[in-house]
């Protein structure tokens, strides 16, 4: 049986491979040593005419031999329509892309499970590890470390408190304030605000206190709860809030991107809850049976705040109004994956459409509004395709575990695999932009293919 999963998924990736040059404007791909479970675009450091220069943070989840490490990249961005065809279709799956290079290494206490960057300053980063809290890093100010084995971990410049067990995945910052929200194996959802600390860790800004914040204290929190039994010392938060409304651990949590006062969690029990931190602790509405299995993740959608995203180990993606909670119903759901679905979000740059990536080493890409239209002119849609799916990326070959859109160049994105099962340890991470002639206007592609039909009729006459 494994076997015939193998070759299927081989045979999708040599039809992929052959499919590159007509399929995507820019494709970098950089195998990993180690597997990673989070990648996410920083801030954009420069411009230059072909290209841009971002960071990137992704980890490495080690076999104990070398540390667990948060690691800090600088990565070339290709702008688009510069890369030629035959550049982006010669990969090698074996080697390390030259667009990606490490910058620093922050050796973490514990693996790094989650990634999360501050939008008020995203050289500020949280990471979720086996343990109870959560761990806020300025990646510019921590020095850069050698992983190697017994080297003593990096200190985190902050450290969140409040969960009684293990937090390891659900983990959001908010977009509008400092705030930082978690969930855990203790069912909970907790908030806190580091409001408090924004003047130590960003030099920007002045010490401003908001109303209500909690007090900070430089005692060293335990890594309690079956986490990493090294202490690392360090100014710790205790919780300005704990949420309780879930039966089973919570998987995922993210922000109204319009309120910092308004949130929403998935978990294990199925259920999908929003919270407003106004009206206490309990749950303002619980859709009791959102999936028939582990809800995953979630995700809030900055363009219409009524609309929130979840994927789930049902192998499917629903679509939620948050007007119409009350009926448990979907607006839309999305049946195309394989396996189950472990992260979805929102495009930054069009409120319709958004990218889910799963176990079965596929990241899709959707338009909520095309389902029920009959237009693809183009051809390139599959005649069995799901409805609303517009573009399959099947360049991994295992379990896509994470995936981040590009704020600053909004079709692109970064995905990694954790490619154990298939190679017996690693990763792949690849950054990949579409080609602009999918996404684009019908009519506006039409008219620009419109102009090379000369030159096609000219070709075909010699």
């Amino acid at each position: 049986m494994k076997g015939e999963k193998g070759r299927s998924v081989e045979e999708k990736y040599t039809q992929w491979k052959s499919l590159v040059p007509v399929l995507y404007d820019w494709l970098a791909n950089h195998n990993l040593v180690w597997p990673s479970l989070s990648c996410r675009w920083g801030p954009q450091l420069e411009q230059a005419t072909y290209k841009t220069r971002q960071r990137l943070y992704l980890s490495e989840q080690t076999d104990g031999s070398v540390p667990n490490t948060l690691v800090i990249a600088n990565c070339e961005v290709v702008k688009p329509r510069v890369a030629a065809a035959e550049h982006i279709s010669q990969f090698n799956e074996e080697a390390r892309s030259p667009f990606v290079k490490k910058y620093k290494t922050i050796i973490h206490p514990g693996e790094v499970n989650r990634i999360r960057e501050l939008p008020q300053n995203s050289k500020i980063v949280a990471t979720h590890t086996d343990s109870p809290d959560v761990l806020i890093w300025d990646v510019e100010a921590q020095p850069n470390r050698h992983a190697v084995l017994g080297a003593a971990d990096s200190r985190p410049d902050l450290i969140l408190t409040g969960h009684q067990e293990n937090a390891e995945f659900a983990l959001a910052m908010c977009p509008t304030e400092p705030f930082v929200l978690s969930g855990g194996k203790d069912k909970s959802v907790v908030l806190w605000s580091i409001q408090d600390h924004i003047s130590t860790l960003a030099k920007e800004q002045g010490p401003t206190k908001s109303p209500g914040s909690t007090s900070t204290s430089t005692k060293h929190a335990s890594k309690g709860g079956g986490g990493n039994d090294n202490h690392v010392g360090g100014p710790s938060v205790e919780a300005r809030g704990i949420y309780q409304g879930h039966e089973d651990t919570v998987e995922d949590v993210q922000f109204c991107p319009s309120s910092a006062q308004e949130f929403c969690s998935v978990g294990d029990d199925s259920c999908l809850i929003l919270w407003d931190a106004r009206a206490g602790s309990t749950p303002a509405i619980k859709v009791e049976k959102a999936h028939n299995a582990d809800i995953h993740c979630v995700d809030w959608n900055r363009h219409d705040v009524n609309l929130i995203l979840t994927g789930s180990a049902d192998n499917t993606i629903h679509v939620f109004d948050r007007r119409n909670l009350s009926s448990g119903s979907p607006v839309h759901k999305f049946v195309g994956h394989g396996a189950a679905v472990l992260c979805v979000q929102w495009s930054p740059d069009k409120s319709s459409v958004f990218g889910s990536s799963a176990e079965d080493g596929i990241l899709n890409i959707w338009d909520h509004e095309k389902i029920g239209k009959r237009q693809d002119t183009t051809g390139l849609k599959a005649p069995n395709a799901p409805p609303g799916l517009f573009f399959q990326h099947a360049g991994h070959r295992d379990k896509v575990v994470d995936f981040h859109w590009n704020t600053s160049d909004p079709w692109t994105i970064v995905s990694v695999s954790d490619d154990c099962e298939s190679t017996n340890g690693g990763g792949t991470l690849q950054i990949w932009r579409m080609i602009d002639l999918i996404y684009r206007p019908v009519d506006e592609v039409l008219a620009e293919l419109d102009k090379f039909k000369p030159h096609i009729l000219g070709c075909e006459q010699n």
